[in-house]
């Protein structure tokens, strides 16, 4: 890999945007609205690196990692990734050239169940996208599938036995067996952890950070699970009602978080200490993406209004080196 491949990044995302219609009911169903589940999402991650996507449930981090992924077509904006051919669109790429590039692209679901097919063996399952690209037969498949089981923790004599006889976190690994697979350059994980049991939570967790070492995996994790983002990412994006409110290192954003809404996450995180007693809830409900407030979406649930955020959007601006805050306090020590 020349110099230049090592300074680009494998994603470039830029204005990405994923609008749902609202329709009126009767017969001719009129679009009367618009949900902004995804509005004018921008950021950049760079080869190796676990970028992490956290928000409450509504905020858009899923509608935004399957609109990458190509899994939702977007409105607008533009992911380009550098694929093995070079540069590619994403957004704008007809679905028939999308076939070549999944290749090089795979995801991890959030259910380890009912993403699994139930007819299909573990083995079956495993193999499906090397069977699907043609990329191996015979004994060098059964070999493949071995060889990718035992890495994520399976036992290959076991690879004839279908999902329901294995435990939620087998076949999360099942799961995990099947992206990897194809050694793909970037993995998107939605909440591929909260189905989970907490001790199978840490297995999990703990095999995914390995084999981002072992195998120099680039990396979107969706979760609301503060800690488990503190654990496996490099880097965190706080979205509210579509947007990155705040982003930057993992331990930058949890030392001294800036925007309000990313301390009242990280505050009503609850403790691993009994005598803590549990935090309050955020105040107020996420807002409505089909009927956005003026200026600042979080601005009814803020403690640090002012009249600015009533009336004008902040945009994301660098608000460090390494960090990006969209907040009109941003010049100010928010404490």
């Amino acid at each position: 890999m020349n110099t230049t491949e090592q300074t680009t990044p494998l994603l470039r995302v830029r204005g990405l945007c994923k609008h749902f219609p609202v329709r009126s009911r009767g017969f001719i169903r009129r679009v009367t609205g618009w949900i902004r589940a995804v509005d004018d999402v921008s950021f950049d991650l760079a080869r190796g690196e676990t970028l992490g996507l956290v928000g409450e449930s509504g905020s858009g981090k899923t509608t935004c990692a399957r609109s990458i992924l190509r899994a939702l077509s977007p409105t607008a904006g533009q992911a380009v990734f550098q694929s093995a051919s070079g540069p590619v669109d994403l957004a704008s790429l007809p679905a028939h050239r999308l076939k070549p590039l999944r290749r090089e692209m795979q995801m991890i679901f959030q259910d380890p169940f009912s993403s699994l097919n139930p007819r299909m063996t573990a083995g079956q399952i495993v193999a499906e996208p090397l069977v699907i690209h043609r990329l191996a037969s015979g004994s060098t498949l059964d070999d493949r599938v071995a060889g990718m089981m035992s890495r994520v923790g399976l036992d290959p004599a076991h690879r004839h036995r279908y999902p329901h006889a294995f435990s939620g976190g087998q076949r999360q690994r099942i799961g995990i067996a099947r992206a990897l697979i194809m050694r793909p350059s970037l993995i998107v994980a939605d909440e591929a952890v909260s189905a989970l049991d907490v001790s199978v939570q840490a297995q999990i967790i703990n095999l995914l950070r390995d084999l981002r070492d072992e195998l120099g995996l680039t990396s979107i994790f969706v979760a609301h699970d503060l800690e488990v983002v503190r654990h496996l990412c490099d880097r965190v994006a706080v979205m509210y009602a579509g947007r990155i409110v705040e982003e930057g290192p993992v331990e930058e954003i949890f030392a001294d978080p800036r925007h309000p809404y990313t301390r009242a996450l990280l505050a009503a995180a609850p403790s691993a200490d009994p005598d803590i007693p549990l935090p309050p809830p955020v105040p107020g409900e996420t807002c409505d993406t089909g009927n956005l407030p003026a200026g600042c979406a979080f601005h009814p649930r803020c403690p640090d209004c002012f009249d600015p955020c009533r009336t004008i959007r902040p945009e994301l601006t660098k608000a460090a080196p390494a960090r990006r805050l969209a907040c009109h306090l941003a010049s100010t020590t928010l404490r």
